[in-house]
């Protein structure tokens, strides 16, 4: 494996520990970002070992798909706008009415839906391979991303106090899947790849998909109004272990 793509993960490691230092707890960018933390972590540690069938890929992957992220919040840090997928968690993120769970889940459907399909893009540009050549790692991440997103449900859902003035939430944060919206996410690698000498299409197609996701993370984030849920707390502030600790996500 080459290093430099390895030593770009552990950057990008450091970078998102650094964003997470410099926020609140309870800030919605918070919340998805210790989660797109644990995330990365499981990522690069399985880069060292035999788990991915093309590690060098991955890291490259891994870098491109962060350097997505860090962009919009590098723009909101400037004063500018981000793209139109994640403007409702940064313009929402410290909304009373809005539960934690539901900025968890609207980061990963502008992350996953808008930004996953074109950091491949941009990776099988770089290394000069068709998406195909990456589809099985691809969907061996597909068991972390379950598992930090079965302990981030686990973790910041409301007990069983306060279960039944959470049944909007339950009904809210069930129709959204990380399967799902893997599974949407290559149907636009494919379908941008095969119009990849199509440049207007690719750019119109972009442009829906950005509208589009950001759509679904305003709807994903509809103010609820449980007051006196619970905040992250001492076990959410630091990050989510389910990636390190789950023997399902070795699946693949």
């Amino acid at each position: 494996m080459a290093q430099e793509p390895a030593h770009e993960v552990d950057r990008m490691v450091g970078r998102l520990r650094g964003i997470g230092r410099g926020l609140p707890p309870s800030d919605g960018v918070a919340v998805f970002n210790r989660m797109y933390l644990t995330v990365t972590e499981a990522v690069r540690d399985r880069l060292a070992r035999p788990y991915f069938a093309d590690p060098a890929a991955m890291a490259e992957l891994d870098v491109v798909f962060a350097g997505r992220y860090l962009l919009a919040v590098d723009a909101v840090a400037a004063g500018r706008r981000p793209p139109a997928c994640w403007r409702p968690l940064f313009e929402l993120r410290g909304h009373p009415g809005v539960h934690p769970l539901q900025f968890a889940l609207a980061g990963m459907n502008a992350h996953i839906q808008h930004d996953l399909p074109l950091a491949v893009l941009d990776t099988c540009r770089r290394l000069g391979r068709p998406p195909e050549r990456l589809a099985d790692d691809y969907h061996r991440i597909n068991g972390l991303l379950a598992a930090v997103e079965t302990a981030v449900r686990e973790q910041l859902m409301p007990g069983p106090d306060l279960l039944e003035r959470a049944e909007p939430l339950t009904h809210l944060v069930g129709a959204w899947s990380v399967d799902a919206a893997r599974d949407a996410a290559w149907a636009s690698v494919r379908a941008l790849w095969e119009l990849r000498e199509v440049p207007g299409a690719v750019a119109a197609l972009t442009a829906t998909l950005d509208a589009s996701v950001g759509l679904l993370g305003r709807a994903l984030l509809t103010p609820l109004g449980l007051h006196g849920h619970p905040g992250p707390d001492a076990r959410t502030a630091g990050r989510f272990p389910g990636a390190r600790n789950r023997p399902a996500v070795e699946r693949g």
